[in-house]
C-alpha cells in the first residue's frame, strides 16, 4: 500500500475505523436486523472518509503550503492553488519532495551563475582600469614633460606630441571597442542582413590588409575564389573578416602567408582564416574570445589593439545565430572559423 498517496491512505483508515465500528455493532445489537448494521455501517464509513479526508487534506495542504509560497513561480493566486490542488491529488509528499529538488538544483545554477558573473564583472572591471592606465598615464607624462618646458625643446617636442597623440588614439579605440561591444551585448546594435557576394567581399578585405601584410612579406590571398553567396550584415561581416586577417598578420611569421578559404556545408557556409603563424597554445584556446584575454600580454600591447577585436567578433557571428570557434597549435599557425547562412543565388 502506497501511504503517500492520500486517498489511499483516507480509504485505510476509513476502512479501519468502519471495521471497528461494525465489530462493535455486531457486539453490542445483536437483536438487530443484518441488513440495518450494514447500512449504518456503510453511511458511517462515508461519514468517516469525509471527516478523515478533509482533516489530513487541511493538515497536508498546509504544510505544503509554506514550501510552495517559497518555492512557486507562480503569481497567480488560482495557478498556486491549482498547482497545490493537483499535488494533493496525486501525491502530495513525492510532489512536493520532487519540486523541492528541482528548486534546489535551479537555486544552485542561479548561484554558480551569479558567483561565475561577478567574478567576470571583476575581471572586466579590472581588464578595462588596467587596459585604460597605461595610455592614461602615458598621455600625462608626455603632457607634464612638455609643460615643464619641453614644449620649447625642438628635439623632443614634436616627438612627445605624436606619442601623446598615439596614446590618445589607443585610450579612443578602447572606448569606442567597449561602447560597441556594450551595445552588441544589449542588442542595441540590430543585424541587417542582406545576401551578398562573400568572396568579393573576402577580396576587399584581403586588400585592405596589403599594407601591413607587405612589411612582414606575408602573402594573402583567397583560396580557389568562387562566388559564395550568404545572408548576413555585409558591414558586420566585413569588421569579422578585417579583424581576423589583420590579427593572422600581426601574429604571423616574416614571410609566412594568410589565407581565406570557404566550406559549402548546404545550409550554412564554413569561413576559415587560415595562417602559419606562431599559433597558440591549447590551455588558451576556452579562453580566447572572452574580452581583454591575452595569450602573451606584453607582445599584444607591444603589436596594438585593445584586446577586445576576439569578443566583438564573436558577438556579431553569434547575432546572426550562428558559431565561431579556432583551432591552433603552438609554432603550427591558426585557423578561425565561423559559419553564415548560404543563400543560393
Amino acid at each position: 500500500m502506497n501511504f503517500s498517496n492520500p486517498k489511499r491512505l483516507v480509504f485505510l483508515l476509513s476502512t479501519l475505523i468502519s471495521a471497528l465500528f461494525l465489530f462493535f455493532v455486531f457486539i453490542f445489537f445483536q437483536g438487530s436486523e443484518w441488513w440495518l448494521k450494514l447500512i449504518s455501517t456503510a453511511l458511517f464509513f462515508m461519514v468517516v472518509y469525509a471527516l478523515v479526508y478533509s482533516l489530513i487534506k487541511k493538515f497536508v495542504v498546509d504544510k505544503i503550503k509554506g514550501i510552495y509560497k517559497n518555492i512557486t513561480t507562480h503569481k497567480s493566486d488560482e495557478l498556486f492553488e491549482a498547482d497545490i490542488q493537483k499535488s494533493w491529488e496525486e501525491n502530495p509528499l513525492d510532489a512536493a519532495g520532487e519540486k523541492v529538488e528541482r528548486w534546489n538544483e535551479k537555486q544552485k545554477i542561479e548561484i554558480a551563475t551569479l558567483q561565475k558573473q561577478e567574478k567576470f564583472r571583476k575581471e572586466f572591471l579590472g581588464n578595462v582600469a588596467h587596459e585604460l592606465k597605461t595610455p592614461a598615464f602615458n598621455l600625462q607624462g608626455y603632457i607634464l614633460t612638455l609643460l615643464d618646458g619641453g614644449l620649447q625643446d625642438e628635439t623632443i617636442n614634436v616627438d612627445y606630441l605624436k606619442r601623446a597623440a598615439n596614446n590618445a588614439e589607443r585610450m579612443i579605440s578602447i572606448i569606442e571597442d567597449l561602447d560597441e561591444i556594450s551595445r552588441l551585448d544589449s542588442g542595441e546594435i540590430a543585424i541587417h542582413k542582406s545576401v551578398f557576394n562573400l568572396t568579393e567581399l573576402a577580396v576587399e578585405v584581403i586588400h585592405s590588409a596589403e599594407i601591413p601584410a607587405k612589411k612582414k612579406a606575408i602573402e594573402l590571398k583567397v583560396e580557389k575564389p568562387r562566388e559564395y553567396w550568404v545572408s548576413a550584415d555585409k558591414d558586420k561581416i566585413r569588421q569579422v573578416l578585417t579583424n581576423l586577417v589583420i590579427n593572422a598578420v600581426k601574429y604571423g611569421i616574416q614571410g609566412g602567408w594568410v589565407k581565406i578559404q570557404f566550406t559549402d556545408m548546404d545550409g550554412v557556409l564554413m569561413v576559415e582564416v587560415e595562417d602559419n603563424g606562431i599559433g597558440i597554445d591549447e590551455k588558451h584556446l576556452p579562453r580566447l574570445f572572452e574580452r581583454f584575454y591575452r595569450v602573451d600580454e606584453s607582445r599584444s600591447r607591444e603589436l596594438g589593439g585593445s584586446g577586445l577585436g576576439l569578443a566583438i567578433v564573436k558577438h556579431i557571428v553569434e547575432a546572426h545565430q550562428q558559431s565561431i570557434g579556432v583551432r591552433s597549435s603552438l609554432k603550427s599557425g591558426s585557423v578561425f572559423h565561423f559559419t553564415l547562412e548560404n543563400a543560393k543565388k
